[in-house]
């Protein structure tokens, strides 16, 4: 049996920053603030309901496999860690102006704690493998945002702001589980590993897409859109104008090839574009409060 040594293959240069900014403190925001859409608005505020606990998630199935790993990509850990803590206080906060629109996102807690309770009893090896796929999924939605203006064009600036930083980290970061993978199953064939992250990331994305498919509906029918008019409008949202899940099917097929890597594609020039609109919109207002 072939036994596959990985080496981490992440930019010599890349450096992991916690950037630890505040977003929305102290602003009202519209029930429907991205562009007045309704659709729109239900898919970015029920992604949101799934970060706090989601990256807790990914925070311990990384950190499990921490001790042992080469120098650098033990502080490019501990930096991760540090990004999704931060990301999870401010998601906390964004969740509090969709509840303060009148929303009720306990169902959508709820599919976050029966998705998370699949992974009780499995070894620690399971949730850093879903984890490494998921990771993978936020970074292919990250590019996606940053590089394509028209996500979140007509948002609340301090969301949008929000959500263009978040974007950036986790662009910043889409090596880590990655590399804290290849390192926990250096010793498996490439056969097995290749078998086992096709595997994970094919279930990931059913759960992830319906995850977020049910979530939308249930935001959406709170705001009195039900039936055919809200199925139609998911679908067009996500596969039509703009198209998230279409943009991203390479970058998701690219997962599947041999010898890939997610720094395969190194697209750190949006990280700049992105801090460049995030800064625009807090930067002012802190200004003011001092």
């Amino acid at each position: 049996m072939e036994v596959f040594v990985a080496k981490a293959t992440s930019p010599a240069d890349l450096t992991i920053t916690p950037r630890d900014l505040r977003f929305g403190r102290g602003v009202q925001m519209r029930r429907w603030w991205l562009n007045d859409d309704p659709f729109a608005t239900a898919f970015y505020n029920a992604l949101s309901v799934t970060f706090p606990k989601g990256e807790g998630f990914f925070v311990d199935s990384v950190r499990n496999f921490r001790e042992g790993t080469p120098p650098r990509l033990h502080a490019e850990i501990q930096a991760f860690i540090k990004q999704e803590v931060i990301h999870t206080r401010e998601h906390v906060a964004f969740n509090r102006h969709v509840t303060d629109q009148g929303y009720d996102t306990k169902l959508l807690e709820q599919h976050i704690d029966q998705a998370l309770a699949l992974t009780k009893g499995r070894p620690p090896i399971a949730s850093l493998a879903a984890t490494m796929a998921l990771e993978h999924f936020t970074a292919m939605l990250a590019h996606e945002l940053i590089a394509d203006p028209r996500h979140l064009a007509g948002g609340d600036e301090q969301a949008a702001a929000l959500w263009r930083w978040h974007a950036a980290e986790e662009i910043e970061h889409k090596g880590v589980a990655y590399d804290t993978w290849l390192h926990a199953t250096r010793e498996w064939s490439r056969g097995k590993r290749w078998k086992i992250k096709a595997l994970v990331m094919i279930g990931t994305t059913q759960k992830f897409f319906a995850g977020r498919y049910k979530g939308m509906l249930e935001l959406l029918r709170q705001d009195g859109i039900t039936g055919w008019r809200a199925h139609r409008g998911i679908v067009w949202y996500a596969l039509g104008k703009p198209g998230m899940a279409r943009k991203i099917l390479g970058a998701w097929l690219a997962f599947f090839l041999p010898g890939f890597h997610p720094w395969n594609h190194d697209d750190r020039k949006l990280i700049a574009l992105a801090e460049s609109d995030y800064a625009a919109a807090v930067l002012p207002r802190l200004a003011v409060a001092a």
